[in-house]
């Protein structure tokens, strides 16, 4: 992402897909906590290839507020890709983002400002204490959020929730695609933005529409939660995991081998009944261990020369210059 300085107060975020029974009364709601705290702001509403008239309702929305701005996918990516082009698009030294289904409250906008632009916080994650979901939605976030606790070190109550903001630093530093909305705290900290907090906020009953989600969000979620941890701590030194695997499982496969022939040469010395190392299925298993071995520590070889080769630049982020 390209870095530019900040030209507003406060960048929101809104992807959206099917949601143009909300928007109006969103926009509305969010102009007014924005004008009653005198901030300069933007609003980016991301139109995730809506079947609906959401883009019309935008554009018709844009033509009396010049702080409006609206962005259409030809098709449906997702969230994570409408969260990204937002990202890119904003202005704002403070990046809020939020659902446009009318659960996540506006009125919460100036608390989140002040967490980042006054004490400091690099993100705050929004926090749904009582939730008006069905349990067949809480139960499986619950396991979730357990689980990347867990994982990531990162002790939030909410991963998932919409209602975030973030530096304007930390969204021009960070790539979200994927299903890795989710994990946004996680991709945060791995940048280097470790100063991460959450709010407690209210969450709203929907007023208009249908859920999007359906349950395969869940599988997508738990495969995420898998790569992210993954890339996290081995995508820049694949020889780290792959090698060590690979190492460990041709000694493992090796002493084995050689274990059988030092056997087999002492039955010979003493005269001792021995079978062929060949009908013996362990020959076979060790034999097995030293090629997956081997195929380890080439593929982590082959990754290593993919990272140093992938890029004519390094990715590392740069805090400061004098």
């Amino acid at each position: 992402m390209i870095n530019q300085m900040p030209t507003k107060d406060i960048s929101i975020v809104v992807p959206l897909y099917n949601e143009e029974e909300s928007l109006p009364e969103l926009c509305a709601w969010i102009s007014r906590i924005m004008l009653e705290n005198n901030f300069s702001y933007e609003v980016i509403l991301i139109d995730d290839g809506s079947k609906d008239n959401s883009w019309k309702i935008i554009e018709a929305l844009s033509k009396d507020n010049s702080n409006l701005k609206g962005i259409k996918f030809r098709r449906n990516y997702g969230k994570s890709a409408a969260l990204n082009v937002g990202f890119e698009a904003c202005e704002g030294e403070i990046v809020i983002t939020m659902d446009a289904d009318l659960q996540d409250s506006p009125d919460e906008i100036p608390d989140l400002y002040r967490l980042i632009k006054v004490e400091g916080y690099d993100l705050i994650s929004g926090w749904k204490r009582k939730r008006y979901d069905p349990i067949s939605k809480t139960l499986p976030t619950k396991v979730f959020n357990w689980a990347t606790r867990k994982m990531s070190g990162i002790y939030l109550h909410d991963f998932n929730c919409g209602l975030k903001a973030y530096k304007h630093e930390l969204v021009k530093s960070i790539e979200v695609y994927g299903e890795m909305h989710r994990y946004i705290p996680v991709i945060a900290k791995w940048a280097g933005f470790t100063k991460i907090g959450e709010k407690e906020v209210k969450h709203q009953e929907r007023k208009y529409g249908v859920s999007k989600f359906g349950f395969e969000r869940f599988v997508n979620g738990f495969l995420d939660l898998l790569s992210i941890t993954f890339v996290s701590k081995f995508g820049k030194r694949p020889m780290h995991l792959f090698g060590f695997l690979g190492t460990i499982m041709f000694v493992i496969g090796f002493f084995s081998a050689l274990w059988l022939g030092g056997n087999k040469l002492y039955s010979l010395a003493f005269n001792l009944p021995a079978r062929l190392i060949t009908e013996l299925p362990f020959f076979y298993i060790s034999l097995t261990t030293m090629i997956i071995g081997t195929q380890f520590f080439l593929a982590g070889f082959l990754g290593e020369l993919m990272t140093r080769n992938s890029s004519n630049k390094n990715n590392y982020l740069v805090e400061k210059r004098i």
